[in-house]
């Protein structure tokens, strides 16, 4: 299965591999107190309502770890 920013950000969280990355990039997404309200939506979306807290920067930073994984 291949990840990005499009998958959901649950998926995201359960693998062990993209939550390193997601934690690289975002330290402390996997332990926000909200984060349980973004687990069925694309992290992409989730971007958009974090307020400014996840940037376009991170999510192709992310984009790009994640897509090296294969």
């Amino acid at each position: 299965m291949a990840f990005s920013t499009q998958s959901k950000l649950g998926d995201l969280l359960d693998n062990e591999q993209t939550l390193a990355i997601l934690e690289k990039h975002m330290p402390g997404i996997s332990t926000h107190p909200q984060i349980g309200m973004g687990k069925g939506f694309p992290l992409a979306v989730v971007a958009n309502f974090s307020g400014g807290m996840i940037t376009q920067e991170m999510l192709d930073a992310v984009d790009a770890d994640l897509a090296a994984l294969g």
